[in-house]
């Protein structure tokens, strides 16, 4: 067994995916966190269902996708509480501007930004977005409301982003985001 999957297994990440055009690479990073031990639970909003279908995830998690806040199965435990319990990290990766926001804001309209909310669990964010957006006043200060509660950042790379601009915004690359995930349970 590598050292790598003696950290993460028996780990459970919960992995929200957010409506960017980067969550197709949400299918390699749940691939890599799996093999590498990882417990993987993907979380899906709606915008992320646009560009990737859950059945990948699925697939390559051997866990449930879920994405709807009111098709939580039948237990009497609400199925968004049990994950948030769970949990031993939050990775959430691509991070719109819009997920930011309504995470900086408390606000829980659907099913990722509710378990964001109930779990205890550290939270890691790696934004992807336009670099116009990433820069906007609003969107910084969001960030920065939430690197104060805790919430750790992996910052975007620069590059060509998917509107034409060649700018930052571009999601960390995934081995970036992996090591991350890696270094923190190292540390912890």
């Amino acid at each position: 067994m590598s050292d790598t999957t003696s950290i993460l297994k028996n780990r459970t990440i919960l992995l929200g995916v957010t409506g960017s055009i980067a969550a197709f690479k949400a299918a390699d990073i749940t691939s890599r966190l799996s093999e590498a031990g990882a417990d993987v639970f993907p979380i899906m909003t709606a915008g992320a269902c646009s560009f990737i279908q859950p059945l990948t995830l699925q697939t390559l998690s051997r866990n449930p996708v879920a994405s709807d806040i009111w098709k939580e199965g039948e237990s009497w435990q609400p199925g968004h509480i049990d994950l948030a319990d769970r949990a031993d990290l939050l990775l959430v990766a691509p991070a719109s501007a819009h997920c930011i926001a309504q995470f900086a804001h408390g606000l829980a309209p659907d099913l990722l930004t509710t378990i964001h909310l109930a779990t205890p669990a550290p939270v890691m964010i790696a934004p992807a977005m336009n670099g116009k957006m990433l820069t906007h006043p609003a969107t910084q200060s969001n960030m920065q409301t939430l690197q104060a509660r805790g919430c750790h950042f992996i910052e975007p790379q620069s590059g060509m982003l998917a509107c034409g601009y060649e700018g930052e915004g571009k999601l960390a690359a995934v081995e970036t985001i992996v090591d991350s995930v890696i270094n923190f349970f190292q540390k912890a």
